[in-house]
């Protein structure tokens, strides 16, 4: 049934959208300051994140262990800067943490021991022990330089000399008894006979009887082994002679240096681990005295020690701190920002040197990662650039586990360089992690790792959205006010502020809150100050926001200019005016990296007699996402429920977006599906100048959905390109209204009348508004609908089409 033009324009009337209702614009007037350079300085101030500080405030204060911090949400919302802000700040309140050394293992070489002190004297002991070493070398040096010790050694060497030339005293004298004489040369020790008290000659001993012969040679024998015996007895004294030596030099050097060890023994002797270290130190240098005593080398030799690795100076090491951890310069507990979480960035290593062709390493070259700086303190770290690293996951979860760091080198792990066996003595762990990460990562890890939750258990999660009150706005002028000075930019009118106001509500697309998107705000306040600045303004005016706006906007529209101008010449084919029969524009959404904006697109229906139901051709095609499809179920769900209450539907549809080749997911245009199938099915036209976007479910009621800003402003533009008839406009959910946050361009065009915006909450209240003919959706006592509605004509169509589908099966 066609209403009169009246009644139309009721209809439309009721349906309108106030142009109050388009867009928030807030008042400059709330603000009492004239331009940012009125306003005090407030530092480290958070904006609509009550929820986040409050978590951050309880995950930092928490001392027991799993309560490390997963701070979540999108980029720019200030996550990062607050987190160290507040990092920072409870970490001046906590003590400093001691430092950390390395120490040579006397007893294991392979695993250096640690020793922790108060924050700032592990760089003394450090220097303490570098002279210690200086002092022990001078004094050994000078102990065993000196005329008592050559003494003392002198006659110790004299009198196991004494013994040894008793022995051979002894030997002489049996020999001679032997009628034969020991000489002892340097060649070796000869025996000559005797004969009368003096030597034979050979001649001599030739003319002698055999007897004489047999028993010279028997007293040769007996000789020979009284001289065995005596070289024996003399190695014997001559060993006894090395350790006697050896002994007294211990002895001496141990006398020597005791006394440069007292000190220390005083002043660190309520340190266990410093006292044991000193006790194996000074027992090291008394075993190895001979380390500092060896000087005479040539340059070769020392040449080719170094290279071998055995260097006196390489050999010092041992008697060396590495100062590991160093806190001196703290004020409070560390903060570390690791932006490079490698494997060794984070759990430090053992570097390794060069020498001929193969690699050492010692526990001096054991060197911190960022666990260790921050121990005691906080570790902030980004979750994309943590997972993204091999292991350190699974490392970093068994370090905070276990209370503990082992440093390993994945390299030994792997077998690229061989394994020294140095393995440092574990490091305990007390910090607190924090990670920065997105909702996809949070929810990641949530459900793949069982283990998260119970090390992660503060999630502070920042909003994205705030609401639009007087706190917030003043807050949001005061960020204007530290970035301009931060920046340098130009001051900022409080009308400039007021547009960036509303800039924030059209990010979030909704009038009564604001985006906390800091990263684009910062944007749009660089490029204001930059065109005023061209313009030679001392002052950053609304007008600059504006044209900040439109350029940033036009920067990034080149492919919906190309859409635009495909739908001017007729390539994409699609009408702003005029009736058609199953036809409608409906709303979409495209978007790239860095815009988002709406495009209308024909969508089409053919109804006919079948048992198919609705084919959604996109579907067919595999263009059709999950929640499309399920829009086209709820289609068939709501004429069933409508129509087919007591017989079937012999229904066959099919649906499609005309000229789209790309996928297509969401339901925003299943009520615009709605529309076309009951205009196709009630053989009533559309008017092409409405375009529809909106959800529904299987009662016809119309649901919101997103992007109606960009959806209106995408049709508007196109129908200002092809001249405004003042008939033109949007169908949009109801619940949307408070999503308008339109250009100011389109507001003034509807306010102007050239341009329209319906807001409806049924599917009847739509199809009235896009057909003029009456919804009729309401039976009356009869069960009928209302004769010449547009549910009267779909069911008519329903009844013909049962009609000849029993005959068709007849």
């Amino acid at each position: 049934m066609k209403v009169n033009e009246e009644e139309y324009k009721n209809v439309l009337s009721i349906y309108r959208v106030p142009v109050s209702e388009l867009r928030s614009e807030f008042d400059a007037n709330h603000f009492s300051f004239q331009t940012t350079d009125d306003l005090e300085h407030v530092s480290n101030e958070m904006i609509g994140q009550k929820r986040a500080e409050k978590a951050m405030e309880f995950g930092l204060s928490v001392e027991q262990t799993g309560y490390n911090l997963f701070v979540v949400g999108t980029a720019g919302t200030g996550r990062l800067t607050y987190t160290l802000d507040s990092v920072t700040k409870q970490a001046k309140e906590r003590a400093v943490p001691k430092d950390i050394c390395y120490v040579y293992n006397f007893e294991n070489p392979d695993m250096p021991l640690v020793i922790d002190f108060p924050a700032g004297t592990g760089q003394k002991f450090q220097q303490e022990i570098e002279i210690l070493l200086i002092d022990i070398e001078r004094q050994i040096r000078s102990t065993f330089s000196s005329e008592v010790f050559e003494k003392d050694k002198r006659k110790i060497i004299e009198d196991f000399r004494a013994r040894v030339e008793a022995i051979w005293q002894e030997t002489d004298e049996f020999a001679l008894q032997q009628h034969m004489k020991v000489e002892r040369t340097p060649e070796g020790i000869e025996l000559v006979p005797l004969f009368n008290g003096r030597p034979l000659a050979v001649e001599e001993f030739e003319k002698l009887s055999e007897t004489d012969k047999e028993m010279m040679k028997n007293c040769e024998k007996i000789v020979g082994q009284k001289i065995d015996e005596t070289v024996y007895q003399s190695l014997k004294i001559e060993e006894l002679l090395k350790k006697k030596v050896n002994q007294f030099m211990m002895e001496v050097a141990a006398n020597s240096i005791k006394d440069l060890f007292s000190p220390f023994r005083d002043k660190y002797q309520e340190n266990k681990k410093v006292i044991e270290y000193l006790e194996s130190y000074f027992h090291d240098v008394v075993s190895h005295y001979t380390f500092f005593l060896d000087t005479n080398n040539n340059g070769q030799e020392n040449i080719m020690k170094a290279l071998m690795g055995g260097s006196n100076e390489h050999f010092h090491h041992r008697y060396t701190v590495n100062l590991f951890v160093n806190n001196k310069n703290l004020a409070g507990a560390p903060v570390i920002y690791e932006t490079n979480p490698t494997y060794y960035n984070l759990f430090g290593k053992v570097e390794y040197q060069g020498s001929l062709g193969s690699w050492t390493t010692n526990f001096t070259l054991i060197k911190p990662g960022a666990l260790h700086l921050a121990n005691g303190g906080y570790l902030i770290l980004q979750a994309t650039e943590l997972l993204q690293q091999p292991q350190v996951w699974m490392r970093l979860k068994m370090a905070l586990q276990t209370g503990s760091i082992q440093i390993e080198n994945l390299n030994e792990m792997n077998g690229v360089i061989p394994s020294n066996g140095n393995r440092p003595e574990p490091i305990p762990l007390n910090l607190k992690v924090i990670i920065i990460g997105s909702y996809y990562l949070y929810d990641f890890l949530s459900a793949y790792d069982e283990d998260f939750h119970k090390l992660f258990k503060v999630k502070v999660e920042f909003v994205a959205i705030m609401k639009k009150d007087q706190e917030n706005s003043w807050k949001l002028a005061r960020f204007v006010k530290n970035y301009v000075d931060k920046e340098g930019l130009l001051p900022f009118h409080r009308r400039a502020i007021a547009k960036v106001i509303d800039y924030g509500s059209r990010l979030v697309e909704e009038q009564s809150k604001l985006s906390t998107d800091f990263q684009e705000i910062t944007k749009v306040l660089v490029e204001s100050s930059y065109w005023a600045k061209l313009e030679h303004e001392s002052v950053v005016d609304d007008r600059h926001v504006e044209k900040a706006l439109s350029e940033k906007a036009h920067r990034s529209n080149h492919i919906v200019e190309q859409y635009r101008e495909m739908i001017r010449n007729g390539t994409i084919m699609l009408e702003t005016d005029g009736y058609r029969i199953g036809q409608i524009n409906g709303l979409a959404v495209m978007g790239t990296r860095d815009s988002i904006f709406g495009i209308p697109t024909k969508i089409t229906a053919q109804t006919y007699v079948g048992k198919n139901g609705i084919m959604n051709i996109e579907r067919e095609a595999m263009l059709s996402g999950q929640i499309h499809n399920k829009g086209m179920m709820i289609l068939t769900g709501f004429l069933s429920g409508e129509f087919a209450k007591n017989r079937p539907i012999p229904l066959s549809a099919s649906i499609t977006f005309e000229q789209t080749y790309n996928s297509i997911d969401g339901d925003s245009a299943s009520s615009t599906e709605l529309y076309v199938l009951l205009s196709s099915l009630a053989e009533v036209p559309i008017y092409q100048g409405i375009a529809v976007t909106g959800s529904v479910n299987q009662w016809g009621e119309i649901q919101p959905i997103g992007g109606v800003n960009e959806k209106i402003e995408g049709f508007y533009h196109i129908c200002k390109s092809r001249a405004l008839t003042g008939k033109q406009g949007v169908i949009i959910p109801k619940q949307n209204i408070q999503n308008l946050m339109l250009e100011t361009e389109v507001v003034e065009a509807i306010k102007e009348g050239h341009f329209h915006i319906w807001a409806v909450s049924h599917i009847a209240e739509g199809i009235e508004i896009l057909t003029g003919v009456d919804a009729g959706n309401i039976r009356n006592e009869k069960g009928q609908y209302p004769e010449g509605t547009i549910f009267a004509k779909v069911e008519n169509r329903f009844t013909k089409m049962f009609e000849m589908a029993n005959k068709l099966k007849n």
